[in-house]
């Protein structure tokens, strides 16, 4: 336990001694705000035509703009993911192995195992520090919302989030242990993200059980059920076991290094 706090305080330490960590946090803060503010725009502006014409015809309005909005931002944040994730993983590894100092780390009493738990850890705390923050929307919004607002949708989104934030850092820190540049690592993890991102719209268009084993495997269609405020435990199971194959790929490559070193 107390090599992975070691890694662990030394990697949160570089991340926000450097400016990458406030790049990061500063650019989807801003962002996220963008989005937020957008979305919200949009749906009481619709939501002010649906009961103006409500009025006209008699018929109750219809419109749960909370709802609406957290649904989407959720879904918004999600796609953001596919461009930072790469951003805080991309160096987790690769510099290390660049500047010579993950042979420091392999030739210290610190195991294998704490390495990768100690980095992993920190880079997920990086993320909630990024994520936090977008919470003060809906506690603003909330003190204006009719109807009350959804608050169950709100807690299942983040979690979903959390979650697929976990499966998409472990499977760019095993991406960034495989090389020395930082530019390669980044880039692959980007393409290796967009690919999911791509074979998701796919297999929505697709039928037949061959569909549902895929659809089933798809880290997103997982997502879907949170954005929606249902937490169903053979997702988290789901995103849990994704997380734990990424760390235990990266163990593997980290093991790798060690025996051709030796």
């Amino acid at each position: 336990m107390k090599g992975i706090l070691a890694i662990y305080r030394r990697e949160m330490n570089g991340y926000f001694v450097s400016p990458i960590a406030y790049i990061v946090i500063g650019f989807f803060l801003v962002i996220t705000g963008y989005f937020f503010s957008n979305i919200l725009s949009i749906l009481i502006e619709r939501s002010f035509m649906i009961q103006m014409q409500a009025q006209r015809t008699g018929a109750p309005p219809d419109m749960d703009v909370p709802g609406l909005v957290i649904r989407n931002f959720i879904g918004i944040i999600a796609t953001l993911l596919l461009f930072l994730i790469p951003m805080l993983t991309m160096g987790v590894y690769a510099e290390e192995r660049k500047r010579g100092t993950m042979e420091m780390l392999m030739t210290s009493p610190i195991s294998e195992l704490q390495i990768v738990l100690g980095k992993f850890l920190a880079l997920f705390n990086l993320f909630i520090f990024m994520l936090a923050p977008t919470l003060i929307y809906h506690f603003i919004m909330s003190r204006y919302s009719e109807p009350a607002m959804p608050w169950r949708i709100v807690w299942s989104g983040y979690l979903g989030v959390l979650l697929l934030g976990a499966v998409l850092i472990a499977l760019g820190s095993f991406i960034s242990s495989m090389t020395e540049s930082q530019v390669i690592a980044g880039v692959i993890t980007f393409v290796v993200f967009l690919l999911l991102w791509v074979l998701d719209m796919g297999i929505r268009a697709a039928t037949g059980a061959t569909a549902e084993i895929l659809k089933y495997l798809s880290i997103l269609q997982h997502y879907d059920s949170f954005s929606q405020g249902v937490i169903d435990t053979s997702s988290i199971v789901f995103y849990l076991s994704l997380t734990a194959l990424g760390l235990f790929l990266t163990l593997r490559a980290l093991d790798s290094m060690r025996w051709r070193r030796a």
